[in-house]
């Protein structure tokens, strides 16, 4: 509990009705996306950039953590506040400043969530193309934060290929702004894109300037079904290799499939290994139509058991039905799930599930599988049940164990959640040693007090992880019920 004097301090800079002290008030800023939680010694809710400022200046000034949160709804533990301190919450800046349709930009304060900017400036014919699948939910300040991403990625990019300028608040409380409206700039180092994707660690953003693209006035959609995972990757690879780059390009596992078939009973069949989504956009209907009936055939011709494909808007919906049901699915089979997040080289997505299958097999837990097929971004979900004895123990060896698999594919710890506090002990395994040396000494120039955001991303040590990595994290267990509770029901992947 920080001095009420200090208490006081905060509310002359962003109000007192925007201080939060209290312990029920505390719980709420306690936990994310994950099983994770530990209770900050304060949280504020600053109205402005100025004010963010301020409050820095003074957590600064006090030597005291300070992690920047937007919804919560993170997914890799990125804002627990594993060292107390003060969440910086940045839900009031919510306001869309601009949309700029001659320079197909928007401006934006980091709490504005993301299916409002994409309704805002659609309802004008332009389109913000990143979509993660807690859009409804996520803020564009985390979105940034962690570098997200969604099933349009394969062809729109991430977010990072959308984030032209930023307004940044820095350890010290200064006020830095960085980019601008401008497509190219080769004026400076990129510091835009330093920001992005540091998960609070070097900065509080405040405002995005964001890169937006003509609205496409149409969509086409089918559903595949495979009895060999096999064929739904070989389908893949003739997809791309026929030089059509679908909009979105999604698998799901045979896991996968019963877990949502015994949720909605959409007579999705059992036997079937693999399931693909494609989706195709552009302004012309028929050729809009026509890739989706080419990547249909090309789904046949490499053993497609059914092919769905939506005539009208409604069956559109009821294709991405399957899609969408997957996290409130995995919540009904086990309380507590492990959302993970590894990227390999398309080609090598076979051969992750099939580990994936085989480490399920082993540590004796379900481990569904979905994800961005196209650029080979996977969701291998650990469902447990962390009230029986040993059980988090074999969630860790099935963790470490998908990490080093996609890493020995030529893959990558994260596509789009960021590492948070769940995967920092294995970036060395990751970026190596000398990745790690210039990462901490950006952190050491920008944070030489080590107060954003500690503990999150970096690694204490060159060590690779060892076991137990998961039962050290904060946890205040059963005051929150997890994967369970409905603010989390879309933050799947």
């Amino acid at each position: 509990m920080l001095p009420p004097e200090l208490i006081a301090e905060f509310a002359a800079i962003v109000g007192a009705a925007h201080v939060h002290s209290q312990p029920a008030q505390l719980l709420a800023y306690s936990y994310d996306g994950t099983f994770q939680q530990r209770v900050p010694d304060l949280a504020v809710t600053p109205g402005s950039t100025e004010e963010v400022a301020a409050v820095v200046r003074l957590c600064a000034r006090e030597r005291l953590p300070m992690i920047p949160r937007g919804a919560g709804s993170g997914l890799a533990g990125g804002t627990i506040p594993v060292s107390g301190g003060v969440v910086i919450s940045l839900t009031r800046l919510d306001r869309i400043l601009e949309t700029d349709r001659a320079n197909r930009v928007a401006v934006a304060e980091a709490g504005v969530v993301t299916a409002r900017l994409q309704a805002e400036v659609e309802a004008v014919g332009l389109f913000y193309p990143p979509d993660p699948a807690s859009l409804n939910q996520s803020t564009l300040g985390g979105n940034a934060a962690c570098n997200s991403g969604g099933p349009r990625c394969f062809k729109y990019g991430v977010t990072k290929d959308y984030v032209l300028g930023l307004t940044v608040v820095l350890a010290d409380g200064r006020i830095l702004r960085c980019g601008g409206k401008v497509l190219k700039n080769a004026t400076s180092y990129q510091l835009t894109q330093l920001f992005v994707g540091s998960e609070g660690t070097l900065g509080v953003i405040t405002e995005l300037i964001l890169r937006l693209r003509p609205l496409p006035r149409v969509r086409s959609t089918a559903l595949a079904l495979f009895e060999r995972l096999d064929d739904a990757s070989a389908t893949v690879t003739a997809i791309v290799a026929a030089g059509i780059l679908p909009a979105t390009l999604e698998l799901m596992d045979g896991t996968t499939i019963g877990v949502v078939e015994d949720y909605l009973g959409l007579g999705l069949p059992r036997a079937a290994e693999a399931l693909l989504i494609l989706e195709q956009d552009g302004n012309d209907e028929e050729v809009t139509a026509r890739e989706v009936e080419r990547m249909a055939a090309l789904c046949r011709e490499h053993g497609a058991v059914e092919v769905r494909i939506a005539r009208t808007p409604a069956e559109r919906n009821d294709l991405w039905q399957a899609r969408r049901a997957v996290s409130p699915a995995l919540g009904r089979l086990r309380p507590n799930k492990l959302g993970e997040d590894v990227t390999v080289p398309p080609a090598a997505v076979p051969a992750l599930i099939q580990r994936v299958r085989a480490i399920s097999e082993e540590v004796g837990l379900p481990i569904p599988v979905f994800g961005h097929a196209g650029d080979g971004n996977l969701h291998p979900n650990i469902l447990f049940d962390r009230r029986r004895p040993g059980e988090l123990g074999r969630v860790e060896r099935a963790a470490t164990a998908i990490f080093r698999a996609a890493l020995a594919l030529g893959g990558t710890l994260s596509g789009e959640h960021g590492i948070g506090t769940l995967k920092r002990d294995f970036m060395v395994e990751d970026v190596g040693p000398v990745g790690l040396d210039v990462m901490r000494a950006i952190k050491r120039a920008l944070d030489p007090q080590g107060l954003l955001n500690p503990l999150k991303k970096l690694p204490p040590t060159d060590e690779p992880a060892r076991s137990g990595f998961l039962s050290a994290l904060p946890s205040l267990e059963g005051i929150i019920p997890d994967t369970g509770h409905p603010a989390f029901a879309e933050a799947g992947a």
